[in-house]
């Protein structure tokens, strides 16, 4: 992992990914019609796209089972409006973010960085990147906790979407750069790693063997000489493909950000954010 990974995870992804994990916008999401389980993952992130099927869903999240995908897309469109998924995600995540920063979430930093990450947020471009620009087409929320949220969920689809295209281009299908990124022993373990993404024992077995074949595996699962660089490769390209907003932003105000979503992140995981066994190190 490169040390601007290591920052944007530590300072800036758990500012989104809680929305995932909280249970204020798992209730919102199921209180409109969808059934609990995967279905409110993998609805409200891609409903910015609007009604898409199962197919564009696999596509634009990559490393999740398609299989998995379409036993809730595209029902969850007959349960709800992508327009639904929306308000009731917004209305979870305000909720959620009131839980996790109490008093604070009114405070004068949170407003700061919030004019911050939506000026960064202004530098991105959507070519190419499907969910980017599906989430920046929607309109801005009004309280800057949510125009916080708002703005890293740009950052982070910005930077989702770049990934994507470096793997690609470094030959890592989505379960491949799933077992390779778990074979570098940072963020998931192998367990939770299946689960959320949903890949069978058999299917990982199968991808690990042929990673082997490959010589990207070693025969304990490790990274081989040619993993690591193939990794960092991508992480190269991740970082090259991510780097407009900060450039738009310009270092010291970056720096400035950096600082305040780092000491937010650091407040919202030590309230609980994210289940206890899930990533193999905090994620701040």
């Amino acid at each position: 992992m490169s040390g601007d990974e290591k920052r944007f995870k530590a300072a800036f992804d758990s500012l989104h990914a809680f929305s995932y994990f909280a249970p204020e916008v798992d209730a919102a999401l199921t209180g409109i019609g969808l059934r609990p389980g995967r279905m409110p993952y993998f609805a409200s992130r891609s409903a910015a796209m609007g009604a898409v099927g199962p197919e564009v869903v696999a596509a634009t999240f990559y490393n999740f089972n398609p299989e998995v995908v379409a036993r809730v897309i595209p029902r969850a469109w007959t349960l709800a409006t992508p327009e639904q998924v929306l308000d009731a995600r917004l209305e979870g995540v305000d909720q959620a973010l009131t839980r996790l920063l109490g008093d604070h979430v009114k405070s004068d930093e949170v407003a700061e960085a919030a004019e911050l990450a939506r000026e960064a947020s202004d530098g991105c471009t959507g070519e190419g990147r499907p969910l980017y620009a599906a989430h920046a087409g929607l309109a801005w929320p009004g309280e800057p906790h949510l125009v916080l949220w708002h703005a890293i969920t740009l950052l982070r689809e910005h930077r989702g979407d770049g990934h994507i295209a470096a793997l690609l281009l470094n030959g890592l299908s989505g379960l491949d750069a799933l077992v390779t990124h778990v074979a570098t022993g940072r963020g998931f373990a192998t367990a939770p790693a299946k689960l959320t993404r949903g890949w069978s024992d058999e299917q990982w077995a199968a991808a690990e063997a042929a990673l082997t074949g490959r010589g990207i595996l070693d025969a304990e699962g490790g990274l081989t000489e040619a993993g690591t660089a193939v990794r960092a490769a991508v992480e190269i390209a991740t970082e090259s493909a991510a780097r407009a907003p900060w450039l738009h932003l310009g270092a010291e105000r970056t720096a400035r950000l950096e600082e305040l979503c780092r000491g937010l992140s650091r407040r919202i995981v030590q309230a609980g954010a994210f289940p206890d066994g899930v990533f193999r190190r905090p994620l701040s």
